[in-house]
């Protein structure tokens, strides 16, 4: 085991400085928007939405190969692996939105999870970024770009978790729970005054409209927030290419792997906590 860790410590180091060393990032700061490369019809084909089907088909055919095909009674080391990576994620997860909700939610939130985390690698292979065509102003517009390094990307993922959760909440809480949830008077009727509890009807009610604000700013934060460190992060690495391209990007490429993994993980940890807010009522006793 303790071979296998430096084997595979070695492997990272020299994956990460083939890629700084033949596949150098662009110099030049990298384009807040994603370049268009194509149309069908009037449909536009960004290089992010190339980066972004590639590396969703090259996750379906690793997922695949790791099970062999189907899921087996005796697992594979490979079905071994998703299924640890999953009991983790679960264990995780089960807190926070709960037991008796967690087997509904887990395959969305683990789907999200792993989506994120592949397409925030996806900046770190070689090739993203620097492979393309010149513009007549002799800027490189390159082939891929990280798909999550695109707002209408982060954004859409934000208004499929906001609709996930919209459904799971009214599917498994209720619409009237949830409304009582957002408006109802949180007070203990037998332990505050009448005159308190009546008042508290009108300040929790004015509550419930700061909360839906806060629902639908939820697309803002989750959506900037991925986008904002995975652009800084591709921003960073071609700052550095720029400076010096032989060894110096290999711990930034590093760093970009453990922000890349917390991303992912802050982005499914707050759909749950979400979730959680609403359907979560193990601790109410």
């Amino acid at each position: 085991m303790r071979i296998s860790c430096l084997q595979a410590i070695y492997t990272s180091v020299f994956f990460l400085a083939f890629s700084s060393l033949g596949f150098a990032k662009e110099h030049t700061a990298v384009s807040q928007g994603a370049y268009t490369l194509t149309h069908i019809g009037r449909f536009p084909i960004t290089n992010a939405m190339l980066t972004g089907w590639v590396v969703s088909l090259m996750v379906l055919a690793l997922v695949r190969w790791a099970l062999g095909g189907t899921p087996k009674l005796i697992p594979s080391r490979g079905q071994l692996v998703l299924e640890s990576a999953v009991e983790a994620l679960q264990n995780l997860l089960r807190p926070i939105v709960g037991a008796s909700i967690l087997p509904h939610a887990l395959p969305v939130l683990i789907g999200f999870f792993v989506f994120i985390l592949m397409h925030n690698w996806s900046g770190l292979l070689p090739g993203v970024g620097t492979f393309g065509f010149w513009d007549a102003s002799g800027h490189l517009l390159y082939f891929f770009r990280p798909a999550n390094s695109d707002l209408n990307t982060t954004l859409g993922l934000s208004i499929l978790a906001m609709l996930a959760w919209a459904y799971i909440v009214l599917r498994y809480e209720g619409f009237k729970s949830f409304v009582s949830h957002l408006f109802g008077n949180k007070a203990d009727r037998k332990e505050v005054p009448f005159l308190i509890y009546s008042f508290l009807f009108v300040v929790f009610f004015m509550v419930g409209f700061i909360e839906c604000v806060s629902i639908t700013f939820r697309l803002v934060s989750l959506s900037f927030r991925l986008y904002g460190n995975v652009f800084g992060g591709e921003s960073l690495l071609a700052t550095i290419h720029g400076i010096y391209r032989f060894i110096l990007p290999v711990p930034f490429y590093f760093l970009e792997v453990l922000i890349g993994a917390i991303q992912a993980l802050v982005f499914t940890l707050l759909l749950a906590v979400y979730i959680g807010l609403v359907c979560n009522h193990e601790d109410a006793h």
